[in-house]
């Protein structure tokens, strides 16, 4: 996933996307338990996309609160 596209969402659809990315994060590490994931890369994949949504989240609420100020 790439940081355009990201920016491009709103933070709902960016707590959606982080709630699927999660859900994700978790089957691979179930399916990596089993010895059934075929590229364990898929993991680290996972895990720094669910960092730019959360860094992509904060950054909005922040920029959200000092436009209030």
């Amino acid at each position: 996933m790439k940081a355009s596209e990201i920016r491009s969402m709103t933070p709902e659809q960016l707590n959606e996307k982080l709630v699927g990315l999660k859900k994700d994060l978790f089957y691979l590490r179930m399916q990596h338990a089993t010895n059934q994931l075929d590229n364990p890369l898929k993991i680290r994949e996972t895990k720094h996309d669910i960092a730019r949504v959360k860094t992509m989240l904060r950054q909005k609420e922040l920029s959200g609160a000092s436009d209030k100020q």
